[in-house]
């Protein structure tokens, strides 16, 4: 662990206060076994993933909530074959009490396979509202997004945050992840700028593999030159290694001004699993007071 003052470490462990986890449909075995490490009312997203069903993603967010932890479901805008699988989806949430919470994304195909183009679209529908969802989760993108330009993700991010104000949801942004703290923190005091007030999770990995990781990022467009990944702690080097947030967060705690960045907290990747990045969060905060 990186060495910190006092203040630093108390205001690391602090970001840490109301974190949030994510899953996916098939980790409901991996939940079960990290379940005494997860603080009870810790919210855990559960992705939308091509090769999964129905069945598994309301199975997962019913497992989530039995366990004493706040399901977050994903909607993936462009997965949604018809307005029926839609409403068949949050049918199931609202039928099982797992509805409160969602997260919208557009998702990986290139093209809708049905009438949803991208989360705005599920959003200005009015279905979420219409069947008892509460809060909306959106993404944002620090570092810019592979396949859509910058203006166009401010002037959609604009968008959700005005539709949402709109439809009477409650919200907030959850951010890809990253290894550079400084674009992070840049991205957020320009969301204020834009009059954009919602709460924002900075999405940070947990611990993994770092021939895991880099290839993460190389599909998410996240940045990992030789100065990143030395800032970040990950040895380009030794690719059979593995890293962990450590310095992100003591930078992030160093570099976070609640006057112009507002409510900030953290939302985990768990690249290395439920469990390890759990444990890892545990094992943080104890030595970061210690």
């Amino acid at each position: 662990m990186t060495p910190v003052n006092s203040t630093s470490a108390a205001v690391s462990t602090s970001l840490l206060e109301d974190f949030s986890l994510e899953m996916t449909g098939k980790d409901v075995p991996k939940l079960e076994e990290a379940r005494d490490t997860i603080p009870q009312g810790t919210r855990i997203n559960v992705t939308f993933l091509g090769n999964e069903d129905l069945r598994m993603r309301l199975d997962a967010a019913r497992t989530v909530k039995r366990l004493g932890f706040v399901p977050v479901p994903h909607f993936s805008a462009r997965r949604l074959g018809s307005r029926a699988d839609f409403e068949q989806f949050l049918t199931g949430l609202r039928t099982d009490g797992t509805c409160d919470n969602v997260f919208a994304v557009g998702g990986d195909p290139a093209r809708p396979e049905g009438p949803y183009e991208d989360s705005l679209s599920l959003i200005e529908s009015g279905l979420l509202q219409e069947y008892g969802v509460r809060h909306v989760g959106i993404s944002g993108y620090p570092e810019g997004h592979p396949a859509v330009p910058g203006d166009v993700l401010w002037s959609v991010l604009r968008d959700k945050d005005a539709a949402l104000a709109a439809q009477g949801l409650d919200g907030s942004i959850i951010t890809q992840f990253g290894f550079d703290v400084d674009p992070v923190l840049t991205w957020i005091e320009r969301v204020r700028d834009e009059g954009i007030g919602l709460p924002v999770r900075i999405g940070v990995p947990g611990p993994a593999g770092v021939r895991r990781l880099m290839g993460y990022a190389a599909r998410f467009g996240v940045g990992t030159s030789a100065s990143i990944a030395k800032k970040y702690g990950l040895s380009l080097t030794n690719l059979m290694g593995t890293a962990g947030p450590d310095r992100f967060l003591h930078a992030l705690a160093e570099g976070h001004d609640p006057a112009r960045h507002g409510e900030v907290k953290i939302h985990f990747y768990t690249f290395g699993g439920l469990k390890a990045t759990s444990e890892w969060i545990n094992r943080f905060r104890k030595e970061a007071l210690a």
